[in-house]
């Protein structure tokens, strides 16, 4: 029996002006599972994201978070009925220490000591460092701190958006198994964005191959990696 659907898109259209960058996105990813969109750049894939966290504006269609519709919804709504969003570039607070950048993320739910401890937990690194400040840490505990903060909203939907952009390979590696880890043992539904192919579809259940804002293949992770000419048109691999 397959996992119930945390995240539900049907049919997102976003527009920038007269350029429609989202055009009918449909899918849907299920409770513990990730599910990866894929595309080259422009490909519509961070205005994906940024649709379904309500950071842009769509033009039509319909997301839900565990049956409930959120599009529309202010930032601060879409968090607390479940979804936080990882944004590309780690977009940590560099001044702000460690842990005050992970409790900024906990702060609309009151995140106590035991939500540090679980996050010190997880990323064993970012306890060392945690009364540095995060301008100060590399770019992979950059990552792992702003995927660290997001958790702190205790989200049951996690977007993550180029997680290993400038990240070297072995770094990449780590952070693909962490991600995996976070559905699989906590259960949390991911949509992964990433133009890393090869390394998103090793730890995805499903992918989704992006093209001009549309959807031109959807299928299991193991048969995207498997067609050649699908990897030959667009993921480059």
């Amino acid at each position: 029996m397959s996992a119930p659907a945390a995240l539900e898109i049907e049919g997102l259209c976003t527009d920038y002006g007269p350029v429609r960058a989202v055009d009918g996105v449909t899918l849907t990813v299920a409770q513990g599972g990730v599910t990866a969109v894929l595309g080259a750049n422009g490909a519509g894939k961070t205005s994906l994201l940024r649709t379904i966290s309500g950071l842009q504006r769509a033009s039509a269609g319909r997301v839900r978070v565990r049956g409930r519709e959120i599009l529309g919804l202010a930032v601060e709504d879409v968090v607390r009925a479940g979804l936080a969003q990882v944004p590309e570039g780690r977009g940590v607070i560099t001044e702000l220490t460690t842990e005050e950048n992970l409790r900024l993320g906990g702060l609309w739910r009151g995140a106590d000591a035991a939500a540090l401890e679980d996050a010190y937990s997880l990323f064993p690194p970012l306890r060392e460092r945690r009364s540095q400040a995060a301008g100060s840490l590399s770019g992979g505990e950059r990552q792992m701190l702003s995927i660290a903060r997001a958790l702190m909203a205790a989200p049951q939907v996690l977007l993550l958006d180029e997680p290993s952009l400038g990240l070297a390979p072995i770094v990449t590696a780590q952070i693909m198994r962490l991600i995996r880890g976070l559905a699989s043992e906590r259960g949390l539904a991911v949509l992964l964005v990433e133009q890393n192919a090869r390394s998103a579809l090793s730890i995805a259940d499903r992918g989704v191959v992006l093209n001009l804002g549309r959807v031109v293949a959807a299928d299991d992770a193991a048969s995207l990696a498997a067609d050649e000419s699908l990897r030959r048109a667009y993921l480059g691999f």
